[in-house]
């Protein structure tokens, strides 16, 4: 029989397994259940960009807001960036908006906000690079989970770090890297290794351009990459353990609070144009 990758775990058997032998999967070849199972259950490469697509989406719409950015300013980190206005109906975090108006679901809706193109640009190409290494080192509910946990975390500290507005994805890069780095601490040999060492250099490269440049909540990316470390313990990853059927619920609860705090916020910038 022709070999496929399981729907579960995407690794390679024969269609006529009974049982998957790394993830257990029941009649693995079962053609409806690898349809249902690959459409739940996308491939890293697919996952990543969809929430890519999600990002830009996202940043259009805070354009479109309020957009007072789209005047064409001469500085080219400045370029096409929404104004702050439409970043706080959009969904910006912060010790403002959190603490002192208790917008609490801005912890997860900053996750996929942007100040500016190049700030896109620069969060998108380092997703695109380290996103397909988790998903298939934890797969897809416990990189669903790392994403969006270590993204709140890294933002919950700056808020009790008093940063007063910040958006942006690098706190859950951050936190990917930082469960790359507890995967390659823990797996050991010359591949975990060498996994370490390069996630070490990502890690060194975006502090150093943290404290470089103004305005990096650099607050964010050590909360992040913390709570990617540690979160990368909690959860496992696939080699030490298979997903659960907690880590899928745990990752659809996450998926589903985000969504409602992204249309909470596109409601909320609706409601103030109509209003204006």
């Amino acid at each position: 029989m022709p070999p496929i990758l399981c729907p579960h775990c995407r690794r390679l058997i024969s269609s006529d397994e009974p049982r998957c032998p790394h993830c257990g999967l029941h009649a693995p070849g079962m053609r409806f259940r690898r349809a249902l199972l690959g459409w739940l259950q996308p491939g890293p490469r697919e996952l990543v960009r969809g929430l890519i697509t999600v990002n830009v989406a996202w940043f259009g719409l805070s354009l479109l807001v309020d957009p007072a950015g789209l005047g064409g300013s001469l500085n080219p980190l400045a370029f096409l960036s929404p104004s702050d206005r439409g970043l706080f109906l959009m969904g910006a975090t912060g010790s403002l908006p959190v603490l002192r108006l208790g917008r609490w679901w801005t912890l997860l809706a900053a996750n996929f906000l942007h100040g500016g193109l190049l700030h896109l640009f620069f969060n998108m190409a380092a997703l695109a690079q380290i996103g397909p290494f988790v998903v298939r080192e934890y797969g897809t509910a416990r990189f669903v989970a790392l994403y969006l946990l270590t993204g709140a975390a890294g933002f919950l500290v700056s808020v009790l770090a008093g940063v007063g507005l910040t958006i942006g994805a690098s706190a859950s890069l951050l936190g990917l890297i930082g469960a790359a780095m507890y995967y390659g601490r823990a797996r050991g040999g010359v591949y975990g290794e060498a996994v370490f060492r390069q996630m070490w250099g990502w890690t060194v490269g975006i502090f150093l351009f943290g404290f470089l440049l103004p305005g990096i909540n650099n607050w964010a990316h050590g909360g992040g990459l913390a709570a990617g470390f540690v979160l990368g313990h909690l959860l496992g990853f696939r080699e030490q353990r298979p997903e659960a059927p907690w880590h899928r619920l745990l990752a659809l609860a996450l998926a589903g609070l985000t969504v409602l705090s992204l249309l909470w916020g596109v409601v909320g910038a609706v409601a103030w144009r109509l209003g204006g």
